[in-house]
């Protein structure tokens, strides 16, 4: 009996050690998907500001 508890528990230790690793790598790959977004949202962001200023300019008159 003593030897079927040391076994389950040993089993329990190795399941906690693959959740720990299944959540980092989900970690880092809600990061890597954060980091890809504001990438392209700031590439797109500066094109609508780039617009808008050119706007403004043509608006004042100002070359």
């Amino acid at each position: 009996m003593v030897r079927a508890f040391a076994e389950f528990s040993r089993l329990q230790d190795q399941e906690r050690g693959a959740t720990s690793t299944e959540y980092s790598i989900l970690t880092g790959f809600i990061a890597m998907v954060i980091v890809a977004g504001v990438g392209l949202f700031g590439t797109s962001l500066n094109s609508v500001f780039g617009f808008l200023t050119t706007g403004v300019k043509t608006a004042l008159g100002i070359p």
